[in-house]
């Protein structure tokens, strides 16, 4: 269990005396446009955690220490904007592939009525669901190997979609027109005591933004969906028009979630949900969960983590608050300097720090240092910037980088 001590730091107040904010006042000083004292730091660390967990490569004086210890020694703030996705309730992997996660720490259950499972498990870490409806059978297969878990990675890879052919179509819409949300309100509260003041806990919808995004993500293979809306956008929408009331009934209970912070859509780039394609059917998605979340004194966040180069305009449109691992050059298009200048007066960057940053192999420590120190020497007051590790810190993470952006951040006053 986490220990019951809150992390405070110190820092400057208006006549120079020294206050206590925690990391959680923080993040939400960041994310309101006020200034915080100091830059915010919160590294997304779970996966780096597993891998060397299991490999016993943990830093010696972590060797037995919790994820928490680790960030609390760092003294900087707890990633917990995406769920743990390997922490399902029972048997709540049976319908990844159809992009639903059945986690213990969701705000809400999905129940799917008048359909029958058949499931298959196989010793190569596969899992194969047949969804009996009646108007069809619909079957999925997700992958996730010894392997794969041992790398820290916890998402499954589908290699069977639910959607093969429109032939699908009818039973995959009654799947989803037959889903109850129930709220579970009670996980979010459990899991914000747990935290404390580390962070505020975030009430997770979904990683997409709307139903065409759950198809091309989830639902149907890349080519596949690219060859149906190619010959038949209008019935392909149409498809996605009788799964949308299932999205907008998850989000509806999830923006009600006692959280001021809401995870809605993610995982952008511009050569998968390609502009015309995100200004048509992600783009008004997005923006009505903003202005949902906005109606009740809430904050959005997007995972924008993809190469954004020529999705600019319509994030800044789009009515979010948070930009979540916000992935800059080497890795992609798009500089940091840009993407600080053209945000920071409407979406607060969670990112900035490419992932391979972190790694000894990617970039020497002299490069290393000229990268952080040209991203301090571009953010002026810190306004809206949460610094973090796109999309993850690495496994092979150098772990005194991590110490040296930790320390830059907190003694950072602009």
């Amino acid at each position: 269990m986490m220990p019951e001590r809150r992390q405070r730091s110190q820092h400057k107040g208006r006549g120079g005396e020294r206050t206590a904010v925690t990391h959680r006042e923080r993040i939400m000083r960041t994310i309101k446009g006020n200034l915080a004292g100091s830059i915010p730091f919160v590294p997304r660390m779970d996966l780096w955690y597993k891998a060397n967990k299991l490999a016993g490569t943990l830093p010696a004086q972590f060797a037995d220490a919790a994820i928490w210890d680790i960030t609390d020694s760092l003294d900087i703030g707890y990633h917990c904007l995406l769920p743990d996705f390997s922490d399902f309730e029972a048997d709540g992997d049976l319908d990844i592939g159809l992009g639903v996660y059945h986690l213990k720490t969701n705000c809400y259950e999905t129940i799917f009525h008048n359909i029958q499972r058949t499931c298959e498990r196989d010793g190569d870490g596969s899992l194969r669901v047949t969804y009996q409806t009646p108007y069809g059978n619909i079957t999925t297969r997700v992958v996730l190997t010894k392997e794969m878990r041992n790398s820290g990675i916890t998402l499954w890879v589908v290699q069977e979609h639910a959607v093969k052919s429109e032939d699908d179509w009818e039973a995959a819409a009654y799947i989803f027109e037959n889903a109850e949300i129930v709220p579970r309100y009670d996980r979010l509260e459990a899991w914000q005591s747990l935290l404390g003041d580390r962070a505020e806990a975030v009430a997770y919808a979904h990683t997409q933004a709307g139903a065409m995004h759950l198809l091309v993500k989830d639902l149907m293979d890349f080519e596949s969906f690219c060859c149906a809306i190619a010959d038949d956008e209008e019935g392909l929408a149409q498809l996605g028009g009788r799964i949308e009331p299932y999205m907008d009934r998850l989000y509806d209970v999830v923006v009600k979630a006692p959280s001021r912070l809401v995870f809605s859509g993610g995982n952008f780039d511009s050569a998968i949900t390609a502009p015309p394609f995100f200004r048509k059917h992600m783009l008004p998605q997005i923006k009505k969960r903003a202005a949902a979340a906005h109606r009740i004194g809430k904050y959005l966040i997007c995972h924008t983590d993809g190469e954004n180069d020529g999705l600019m305009d319509d994030l800044i449109s789009s009515g979010m608050d948070i930009a979540d691992s916000i992935c800059p050059a080497p890795m992609t298009r798009l500089g940091f300097e840009e993407y600080y200048q053209r945000f920071r007066d409407k979406i607060t960057i969670w990112g900035g720090i490419p992932s391979i940053v972190m790694l000894e192999e990617s970039m020497s420590d002299r490069d290393f240092w000229r990268f952080t120190d040209a991203m301090f020497a571009h953010i002026g007051d810190g306004r809206r910037l949460i610094l973090s590790i796109a999309d993850t810190l690495p496994p092979a993470a150098k772990f005194d980088r991590l110490e040296h952006i930790a320390r830059l951040s907190r003694e950072y006053s602009g």
